[in-house]
């Protein structure tokens, strides 16, 4: 007993304590890691260090200022009909076409995600408009609630907002910087495989019902309908690429100056009642980022992170690699968040000497994986609610090949980092472009080349009848 570390003994109790309050006493997940934080300055005999309590809450700050601003906005253009408008119009420019309909639809549900890092947020948003877009093209409910959840997923790990990341670099003091192109490299060729491989083969004979979609809310309201998203597009932009002469406003401002101006864009609605309730659906993720904050600031005052990385340090590469496989998802089905602290983290300082970006960015997409496990299964659930499967381990069971696909590029991603990082460095500008240039070519002459064949098989079957 004597000759067991004592830093040992605070992670055994603080993760201990973090699961037995999760599951046995059924507290929230937020008011669990600070439950687990208390018990570890207790048994590392730290008392109550109130100091590191408030330190570790107010970690993650500018964090829980970019939720509550990116909901309010993503809530704010969902009521202005601007979500319905764009996923009326690429169904109706794209029918013909069932590849690129099924990509774009992919990209279009990722959006939410990509704008607020949450996959429930995604879900329950764009996912909830083109989940009736994919089943309307004959995707079993099954397998569009499996399209939704990845889309959800991929959505939250996708820049320009990724909380996973954010939560790692706040514990490795890395600032949120350089992550946009590491993180589309590793998102978005997912995302397309996922969605022509779960969904082109039921599309490709399907014909739309156009009365069947989301209403437009162009004719009425013109290109102002629009004017929250381009400005969004115009301030994030200028800031990265003019520097020297666009101020930086910071995310949270950003989303507030476009939230501020879609009351007049479209249609009317209470912006007082929409921000409220966007505050309150991210008011659970805000509570698990300052509970995260606190675990992460104890462990760092006992000892246990440096503990735990050290020996994590000394396992063999490949046995890293299969507990990062393993244990990241399984720890995420509490929380994808709670998982890219407490081990996303010392991952992360185990791998030092290979690019941070890529490792960390890596490890959040293992990480996010956890909302697809059983029993929360965040994504999976609301998933299932969405396109009204009662039972939504079908639509894990149709998240399964995925799931396992993704933890295969992010292991893969980690192990190829150093090649990673000198495509993606800011010094291979012409390397950078011309992979950019051959990735669209590649990706737009699959697509095109699917939508023949699904042209091809229309043509024939119509002459056969």
């Amino acid at each position: 007993m004597s000759s067991i570390p004592l830093e040992l003994w605070v992670f055994v109790a603080m993760v201990g304590g973090f699961v037995l309050a999760t599951f046995a006493a059924k507290l929230p997940v937020s008011v669990s890691l600070a439950a687990s934080a208390v018990l570890g300055a207790l048994v590392a005999g730290n008392g109550f260090p109130v100091r590191h309590f408030v330190e570790g809450t107010m970690g993650y700050l500018d964090t829980l200022l970019i939720i509550a601003t990116a909901m309010i906005f993503m809530r704010m253009i969902q009521a202005s009909g601007l979500l319905d408008t764009i996923a009326h119009h690429l169904v109706v420019a794209f029918r013909n076409r069932p590849a690129t309909l099924l990509v774009l639809m992919m990209l279009f549900a990722m959006s939410a995600g990509m704008i607020t890092g949450s996959s429930t947020a995604a879900v329950l948003t764009t996912g909830a408009i083109a989940a009736p877009v994919f089943m309307a093209v004959g995707i079993s409910r099954e397998r569009t609630g499996a399209i939704i959840a990845m889309a959800g997923i991929l959505g939250m790990i996708a820049p320009p907002v990724n909380i996973p990341v954010m939560i790692i670099g706040g514990g490795v003091d890395m600032p949120y910087i350089g992550f946009g192109l590491p993180l589309l490299a590793l998102t978005v060729p997912l995302a397309i495989v996922i969605v022509l491989a779960l969904g082109f083969r039921s599309a490709r004979h399907a014909t739309i019902d156009i009365a069947a979609l989301p209403p437009s809310h162009h004719r009425k309201h013109g290109w102002r309908l629009y004017l929250p998203l381009v400005l969004l597009v115009l301030l994030i932009g200028a800031e990265r690429a003019f520097p020297r002469f666009f101020p930086s406003l910071g995310m949270p401002l950003v989303f507030a100056i476009c939230a501020l101006i879609t009351p007049f864009t479209g249609r009317r609605f209470r912006p007082i009642n929409v921000s409220a309730d966007a505050v309150k659906a991210a008011l659970p993720v805000m509570g698990i980022l300052a509970g995260v904050g606190m675990f992460l600031q104890v462990m760092a005052l006992t000892g246990a992170r440096g503990f735990i990385v050290s020996l994590l340090t000394g396992l063999p590469t490949g046995w890293l690699y299969v507990s990062i496989a393993v244990s990241m998802p399984l720890f995420g089905a509490v929380s994808a968040y709670g998982s890219a602290s407490i081990l996303g983290v010392p991952f992360v300082l185990s791998l030092l000497g290979t690019s941070e970006i890529i490792v960390a960015s890596s490890l959040s997409l293992i990480a996010a994986m956890g909302d697809l496990m059983p029993p929360t299964a965040l994504a999976g659930l609301f998933a299932a609610k969405v396109v009204g499967q009662p039972n939504y381990i079908r639509v894990l069971k149709q998240c399964l090949a995925p799931a396992a696909l993704t933890i295969a590029v992010g292991i893969g991603y980690i192990a190829t980092a150093s090649f990673w990082d000198r495509l993606l460095g800011t010094q291979n500008t012409v390397a950078l472009a011309g992979g950019g240039v051959g990735f669209i070519a590649a990706v737009a002459v699959v697509v095109l080349g699917l939508d023949q064949w699904a042209r091809r098989g229309r043509n024939a079957s119509e002459v056969t009848s």
